[in-house]
């Protein structure tokens, strides 16, 4: 069930920027997994403002390719700690390990086919 219309998963990908600049202060992490924040909130928001659908500035990114990139970015980031060889910080481990999660539901719930109707409101 598709419960998350694009205008919602707007706010969303906003409220995942703010998450991603925030979290390196507010846990304490370390370089990578700081680094990391940072890097994936500046992409995460250049994606958004570049999206088709409410919230998108650019309007470039059709709203399906959208969502594929976060089909791909959810798995990635709970691998990330694993990979980038910080999974023995359990802060950032979780973190990382949680915005994995969040993302593959909320991509999971989101309408990607209603960007073209959402547009017009």
């Amino acid at each position: 069930m598709k419960i998350i219309s694009p205008r919602t998963h707007g706010y969303l990908d906003f409220l995942t920027v703010i998450l991603f600049l925030l979290a390196p202060a507010l846990l304490g992490l370390s370089q990578v997994p700081a680094l990391l924040a940072y890097g994936l909130a500046v992409v995460h928001l250049l994606v958004t403002l570049a999206s088709d659908f409410p919230l998108g500035v650019v309007k470039i990114i059709p709203f399906t390719v959208h969502g594929w990139i976060e089909r791909l970015v959810g798995p990635s980031l709970i691998a990330a700690p694993f990979i980038l060889n910080f999974a023995d910080e359990e802060i950032a481990r979780n973190f990382y390990i949680a915005m994995g999660l969040v993302i593959i539901v909320i991509g999971m719930l989101t309408d990607y086919q209603g960007a073209a109707k959402d547009n017009k409101k």
